[in-house]
């Protein structure tokens, strides 16, 4: 592995080698849905390269980008919490590669070693609090256009 991802590197080594073992590269063409909001969430990818956009169901016919990650990034954390399903979509922006994790086997690595299940969580943690902020930021920047009564 050459330079590790923003998330893998912020996890300590041994963790990130134990992580490791599990993942397997995977790629995606640009415009491949890689995710539908509301489907059932079985793993988590880190981007290695190229963009992916999370978008939210607005209608039945459209839907919202609400963030672009690249790489580094986490893709999917719905697989850590039931009822793991996935809570917005993603679709390849460009090409893609990542390292794909299977969720079922990684909670049962947490399972067997909780040290590593808290490091993991809590990096895992850290990544939804950052985008929620981030979220927070974009919807104070959207309100002058919001109508409030």
């Amino acid at each position: 592995m050459t330079t590790a991802p923003r998330f893998l590197r912020s996890l300590p080594p041994g963790v990130r080698d134990r992580l490791m073992e599990h993942g397997r590269e995977v790629s995606f063409p640009q415009d491949a849905r890689i995710f539908e909001e509301g489907g059932q969430a079985t793993g988590f990818w880190v981007i290695r390269s190229g963009a992916v956009t999370l978008d939210l169901r607005v209608t039945d016919r459209r839907s919202a980008t609400v963030a672009t990650l690249g790489p580094g990034d986490l893709l999917g954390w719905s697989w850590l919490f039931p009822p793991y399903e996935w809570d917005f979509g993603a679709e390849a922006l460009s090409p893609v590669r990542t390292y794909a994790f299977d969720g079922f086997q990684v909670r049962a690595m947490c399972d067997e070693d909780p040290v590593l299940g808290l490091v993991l969580m809590r990096t895992v943690a850290e990544i939804l609090a950052h985008r929620l902020q981030a979220a927070r930021t974009r919807l104070l920047e959207m309100s002058p256009h919001i109508v409030t009564v």
